[in-house]
């Protein structure tokens, strides 16, 4: 296997498994329904930022600990599970409160920072052990033996990146393209209920995984 073909055959596989719904697409159109544009792609450079450093490390044998260490892997995996059933319970609290659509837009507005919004999409991936896993088992197989396996292991990390923020953007942009039907109030608080929801499930199913 060359480099060349390393990287072609990585981003084929990597691009399929972009698309499947999951964590980083709930969270991005969350942000992009319920915030707007510019909320959504900081959530999503947020996401791409727990890839690459997932990537790094696994491509840097650091992340391997999680491959070998029962204990590591499950106190990572109960965090990410809590964060992400707190991040839809607080979603669907937040809709009690939300009796019109100026009230639910003056507190996107004041709780609705960049930097929270850049937290969000990094934890929902840097409290994932699955990502690092997948890593771990996917890298190796795409990585020449004559080739620098850190620097091939980051390549193959940017692609990945680079595919993942392509496919978030056709996401966000079809919801702004949609943004009149989406920015009704009752069209919003509907479509938040079910990210909400979408992450709690996600939460749980994070929570009963028993390995990797």
């Amino acid at each position: 296997m060359s480099v060349w073909s390393g990287l072609i055959s990585f981003a084929l596989v990597a691009g399929l498994l972009t698309v499947v719904p999951g964590v980083d697409t709930a969270l991005v159109l969350r942000s992009a329904i319920a915030r707007g544009t510019r909320y959504a792609f900081v959530t999503a450079c947020g996401v791409g930022t727990g890839l690459l450093v997932w990537g790094t490390a696994a491509a840097g044998g650091l992340s391997v600990l999680l491959s070998t260490s029962q204990v590591a892997y499950t106190v990572l995996r109960v965090a990410g599970a809590v964060y992400l059933i707190w991040l839809g319970v607080t979603s669907l609290l937040a809709l009690r409160h939300r009796a019109d659509a100026a009230e639910a837009a003056a507190d996107d507005t004041a709780g609705g920072s960049m930097l929270r919004a850049w937290l969000r999409g990094a934890l929902s991936n840097l409290l994932n052990p699955k990502v690092g896993v997948f890593y771990i088992a996917m890298l190796p197989q795409f990585i020449p033996p004559t080739a620098p396996h850190l620097l091939m292991g980051a390549a193959l990390t940017m692609v990945h990146f680079l595919e993942g923020m392509l496919w978030l953007t056709v996401l966000i942009l079809g919801v702004r393209f949609m943004r009149a039907w989406l920015g009704r109030p009752s069209v919003k608080r509907a479509m938040e209920a079910v990210t909400g929801t979408v992450l709690v499930a996600f939460g749980l199913k994070l929570a009963l995984s028993d390995n990797a």
